[in-house]
């Protein structure tokens, strides 16, 4: 490639000295852009030593797992350059905007903290973390603070840095300083510990929003208001910029689409309510009235839910829309001038999860927002990692007793045979349970870590009576289930008193090993076991491994069969089971076996709900297969209404 840049400037140096002029122009052009492109490759980032320092996960618009082997990669489809006569001209003025202050650099550990005043609420303190106008917020107390410390670091790996959060409780503000996140005081002094999503007090925090949305308007800033528990997928101000009509431009709960392609969703086909967890506010005259109602609705009655007083609110009119074109239309006042984000890239809970919209219609999402979930705090969280969008401390990528893994095992027939039906996905969740009960068992015995496999579903679950999906959702059967489904993932990572229900149990989400946090010493450390029938050639209870490091490892083996054989291998990261079916036949001490069954049979949940009965539900029950005729029926009686504990 040298010489070829050599011939090209001797032509030219014995042509026409414009030529010259030209090439050194080249040649000088190409040199500075490779100083730019490596600087900052391998230039260091700026930042404290957190584990946040991490490489940013690649998530946006892709499944959420490594390549496998063999596997057939897809690449998203780039549209063609436009001819040189339609490019634009080159831009020579300075980008708009300021330079704000550096996110992650920790303030020197020997200077004193500012006075708690410095961090009021003000014009002046959102004016500094502003650029284009434009500011993204959101706000939590303590107990969320990893949700905070994830919302945070993935709009930096979008280099979006006109951010701040509002922290409810002194100690939430102290510790996002200390870190480097810019951070004012909402002056809420709510207690610092987790007030469950949905209590009371979590609508009361709720509450908080309205009054900050409506004190921060008046100072002239565009406002993306955002819940802790979201993460940003890729950068949003372009999409919303796109409308600059628009007073509101709110995420809703729609979970059937109305649109198929990256433009904002119909409003005249979008039936669900519309979700205050994501929505950009402009300090228009009318949304400065919208906001103002808003807050004095929820002053009036503290039985007002902040979601529904908004959807009442903004309901008062709908329509017509604003031209034929742009998808707003007029709400509220008659003034108002809506958008409403489309669902499938602007995602809840149930599209990005169950639907997986997104990935249907081929589009990139931009948000992911844990609503439709279960089991709480835990459950959003448990979600965001199995999308492995979720930034975890390195200490949980590499349990100190390791982790043990297993390859499910389902037939055919039963994932995708015959009608999709109450009995059928009973049959397919059932035969997955036992399975995932048998690896707890092992996981317990050996001290390790579970990694939960995917749970298959054939059924969909909802709060009420369906007929096994949204009808005109995008759901499709079978369908790889959320964990909180079918389990109840806030139990499962619940303290239990041991001296009641054995040792704990470590869980990690089936993506966990596919994560590209996970850490080297964890890949490389890795025993892959294939169970075999005793008897046979070259099975038996031996710690003797082929060359390609597998373990063969008979059926059916005990408690000590499985000590003395895996107590060789206390130094593995990782064991891999083929298989767990028929792996182990129980602990040979009977309490602690009584105290394994007390814990795990609480591990399950319900499947809601059967259309037209009153309860509809039906409980999950970890030790089906040990009740003859035992049918997935809801409770006949009030008595019979309760878990099978």
């Amino acid at each position: 490639m040298v010489e070829g840049w050599r011939n090209g400037f001797r032509e030219a140096t014995n042509s026409k000295p414009l030529f010259v002029t030209i090439y050194a122009t080249v040649i000088i052009g190409v040199l500075v852009s490779s100083f730019y492109v490596f600087s900052a490759i391998y230039s260091p980032t700026n930042g404290s030593s957190s584990f946040l320092s991490s490489p940013p996960l690649s998530t946006a618009g892709r499944i959420h797992r490594l390549p496998q082997e063999n596997a057939t990669l897809e690449l998203p489809v780039v549209a063609s350059p436009p001819p040189p006569e339609a490019l634009p001209p080159p831009v020579l003025e300075e980008p708009k905007g300021k330079s704000l202050g550096k996110i992650w650099v920790s303030p020197p550990r020997d200077k004193k903290m500012p006075p708690l005043e410095t961090f009021k609420l003000t014009k002046e303190l959102f004016g500094e973390r502003v650029k284009d106008n434009v500011i993204i917020v959101t706000f939590g107390n303590y107990a969320f603070m990893d949700f905070i410390l994830t919302w945070v670091k993935h709009l930096t790996d979008l280099d979006l840095s006109n951010i701040l959060v509002g922290a409810m409780d002194t100690k939430l503000l102290e510790a996002l300083y200390w870190k480097g996140v810019p951070v004012f005081d909402m002056g809420s002094h709510m207690s610092t510990v987790d007030v469950g999503w949905g209590s009371p007090t979590f609508h009361k925090m709720g509450r908080e929003k309205v009054f900050l949305i409506d004190s921060v308007l008046p100072y002239g800033y565009e406002l993306l208001m955002c819940d802790t528990d979201m993460v940003w997928l890729k950068n949003p101000l372009p999409y919303l910029a796109r409308y600059p009509d628009a007073d509101v431009l709110t995420s809703s709960d729609q979970v059937v689409p109305t649109v198929i392609d990256d433009s904002l969703d119909i409003w005249q086909q979008v039936g669900a309510a519309y979700n205050i967890g994501i929505f950009h506010w402009r300090p228009t005259e009318s949304a400065k009235k919208l906001a103002k109602e808003w807050k004095e609705v929820l002053v009036a009655d503290d039985k007002v839910w902040d979601q529904n007083g908004f959807n009442e609110i903004i309901r008062k009119q709908l329509g017509p829309s604003v031209d034929g074109d742009s998808g707003l239309f007029y709400a509220y006042d008659g003034n108002l001038k809506v958008g409403i984000l489309p669902a499938s890239i602007f995602c809840s809970g149930h599209t990005y999860f169950v639907q997986a919209m997104y990935q249907q219609l081929r589009l990139e999402p931009y948000a992911l927002h844990t609503t439709f979930q279960y089991a709480g705090t835990e459950g959003k969280r448990h979600r965001l990692r199995e999308g492995m969008v979720f930034y975890d401390p390195p200490e949980y990528y590499d349990s100190p007793g390791g982790f043990i893994a297993f390859k499910p095992s389902i037939p055919k027939s039963m994932l995708l045979d015959g009608k999709h039906t109450i009995e059928s996905h009973f049959i397919l969740v059932n035969h997955q349970m036992k399975q995932v009960r048998s690896a707890l068992a092992i996981a317990s015995l050996l001290n390790r870590t579970l990694v939960m496999p995917p749970i298959w579903c054939r059924l969909d679950r909802l709060w009420f009576g369906h007929p096994g999906t949204l009808q005109g959702s995008m759901t499709r059967q079978p369908f790889i289930c959320p964990l909180d489904h079918v389990f109840e993932v806030n139990i499962m990572l619940k303290e239990l008193p041991e001296d009641e229900f054995g040792p704990g149990i470590g869980i990690r989400e089936y993506s966990f090993l596919d994560n590209p946090a996970l850490p080297k010493q964890v890949k490389e450390s890795w025993l892959d076991v294939q169970l075999c029938q005793e008897g046979k050639e070259g099975c038996e209870a031996s710690n003797n491994t082929s060359p390609s490091r597998v373990l063969k490892f008979p059926k059916r083996s005990n408690e000590d069969t499985f000590k003395a054989i895996f107590s060789s291998f206390n130094d593995v990261k990782v064991i891999k089971f083929s298989s767990v079916e028929d792996a182990f036949i129980g602990f040979s001490d009977k309490e602690r076996e009584e105290k394994f069954r007390r814990r795990v049979k609480r591990y399950v949940g319900i499947w809601c709900c059967e259309e037209n009965k009153t309860p509809g539900h039906i409980y999950y029950d970890m030790y089906w297969d040990e009740k003859p005729g035992w049918k997935p029926v809801p409770p006949q009686t009030p008595e019979e209404d309760h878990p099978h504990l």
